[in-house]
């Protein structure tokens, strides 16, 4: 699912794992999607009133609730055209007891998304996330530290939802943006909107530097929501803007080099299975922490170019039996929809790899949070060398 990214060379999809074998042959970007199969739901005994399995996600690990908000931001400027954008804001959260769990994504959504991809609309339904729908900021002392995240091609702002609520649980604020044109997304009024445009990765910049402006303002006090709905309480005084940080998957990792490479605000990033085109020659002086699995030094010369040219803290982490999809929600979602859409072990093992799906789960929890937790709260020693806690992680030197 990498956002269900659309592959499509001569103008037929390819599969899956196609598509990674052509990636890694001509050493190039591209988004990775799900085969022609439209896959049906099997039959069961249940109620015919009864509404398809619902799928899970596992719970963050922090202290702290989670709560978060949904913004509709308007860009009046860029290009001379009126850009949309849906971002969410996530966050530790006080009292969440009358407040909902979100949605994964919306139902409608959700249901285009699966579409889009030749899956029954119908199959499952979207997980609830741990986080409370606008509960109120955690009562803390000082502001928290801010992380914004850039998703995929042809993907959208929940596809690291996992990472996402492990850092607000954890005292982060995070803002996950849709990268509209190149992104499934749904707008206030009932929009919905599906991959367009030939986005590139300093589109996707242009969009989180934008975005961090809005934040700017959400830190002074202003609600940058196009409808000015109301917001979560103690939100706007929760930001710390001298401590951003960034991530990104796939496309979403060549924009955060991007944007540090432009924008001095982010002081560190994390990039997931980014393929670091088009090639970034432009030397970079803060942190970045790369995590890999096809998208390797080794195979794309693109991904070597951009690592010779980071001069500041630097890591590269990989984990034995990974693939694209593995650092990302997909992990511990696929397995659930491959026994509810009666998918085979071999096309299994090709969306997630040979990882263990709870393996996959506890690298993506730790390793992010360890890094952006050294760079932006200066603790932790995770990420100093290889730990026997997660023998599958390799530091590539």
């Amino acid at each position: 699912m990498p956002g269900l990214d659309a592959v499509h060379n001569d103008g037929a999809r390819l599969t899956r794992r196609q598509a990674i074998t052509a990636a890694l042959s001509v050493a190039a970007a591209v988004p990775i999607g799900f085969a022609d199969t439209a896959w049906a739901a099997p039959a069961t005994d249940a109620p015919a009133t009864a509404g398809p399995p619902r799928l899970t996600l596992p719970a963050p690990t922090g202290p702290f609730p989670v709560g978060t908000v949904p913004l509709h931001l308007v860009n009046p400027s860029r290009s001379g055209e009126r850009r949309e954008l849906m971002a969410s804001i996530w966050y530790p959260a006080g009292d969440v007891g009358r407040h909902p769990r979100a949605p994964w994504m919306t139902a409608a959504l959700l249901r285009t998304l699966l579409a889009s991809s030749g899956f029954d609309p119908d199959a499952v339904a979207a997980p609830l996330t741990s986080g409370h729908e606008s509960a109120p900021v955690r009562r803390q002392t000082g502001r928290l530290p801010v992380v914004v995240f850039s998703h995929g091609a042809h993907g959208h702002r929940a596809e690291n939802t996992v990472v996402v609520q492990e850092f607000a649980s954890h005292g982060y604020v995070v803002v996950t943006v849709d990268h509209a044109g190149d992104a499934f997304s749904e707008f206030p009024d009932g929009r919905i909107i599906v991959p367009d445009l030939p986005l590139e990765p300093a589109d996707f910049a242009d969009d989180i530097r934008f975005v961090l402006d809005r934040i700017a303002y959400l830190a002074a006090g202003v609600n940058p929501d196009a409808g000015h709905r109301p917001l979560p309480a103690g939100l706007c005084g929760a930001l710390d803007l001298h401590r951003i940080g960034m991530f990104g998957w796939s496309k979403g990792a060549t924009a955060t080099a991007l944007v540090m490479n432009a924008d001095r605000r982010v002081r560190a990033g994390l990039g997931i299975e980014g393929p670091m085109q088009p090639t970034i020659t432009t030397d970079l002086d803060r942190p970045y922490l790369m995590m890999t699995a096809i998208f390797t030094r080794a195979a794309e010369p693109s991904v070597a170019e951009f690592w010779s040219h980071l001069r500041g803290w630097r890591r590269n982490i990989q984990a034995a039996g990974a693939v694209h999809t593995s650092y990302s929600d997909y992990q511990t979602l696929m397995p659930q929809i491959a026994r509810i859409v009666g998918m085979s072990d071999e096309e299994l093992a090709g969306w997630i790899g040979t990882l263990d799906p709870v393996r996959a789960v506890r690298i993506q929890q730790a390793h992010p949070l360890a890094f952006f937790d050294l760079h932006l709260r200066h603790r932790g020693h995770l990420l100093d060398r290889p730990s026997p806690a997660f023998p599958e992680v390799a530091f590539i030197p």
